[in-house]
């Protein structure tokens, strides 16, 4: 039962990663100034890099990540498309970029305030998707 909590958290972290790497690459290429496809470019690591870290937790479980589902991707690009189709400007995409990051640091916080395992790495990735997704809405406001 412990093991199944675990590795429930872990998916957890790692489709909200994963939404944030779908998020970018959606609007990536609208996206006009320089210096905020940088910034977007550096969150796509940083989620990649959560990723990466809670695929190697779950193989110590013997378990794979739940990747999101086909209709979850092809959703974020229509809605993301249809949101773009007649304002395409860079405020518009850091509000969606701030809209689709809030409903991430909701998940995670639901996720941590009920995890109440004691795999302090699985935690501690947790918490660092939150401290990622915080400092990324700090990063956004700069392009409203």
């Amino acid at each position: 039962m412990k093991e199944n909590k675990n590795i429930a958290f872990l998916n957890t972290i790692y489709q909200i990663a994963e939404m944030g790497v779908i998020g970018i690459d959606d609007v990536f290429d609208k996206v006009s100034k320089a210096g905020f496809r940088e910034f977007l470019e550096e969150q796509k690591k940083e989620y990649n890099s959560i990723l990466e870290e809670s695929e190697q937790i779950l193989a110590s479980y013997g378990a794979k990540e739940k990747e999101l589902g086909k209709m979850v991707k092809v959703n974020s690009k229509v809605m993301a498309d249809m949101k773009l189709i007649v304002n395409k400007e860079d405020k518009v995409i850091a509000k969606m970029m701030v809209e689709g990051t809030s409903k991430g640091i909701t998940k995670i916080e639901e996720a941590i305030h009920t995890y109440h395992e004691e795999d302090q790495d699985a935690l501690e990735l947790g918490q660092k998707l939150l401290k990622t997704l915080e400092n990324n809405i700090d990063g956004l406001k700069i392009y409203l």
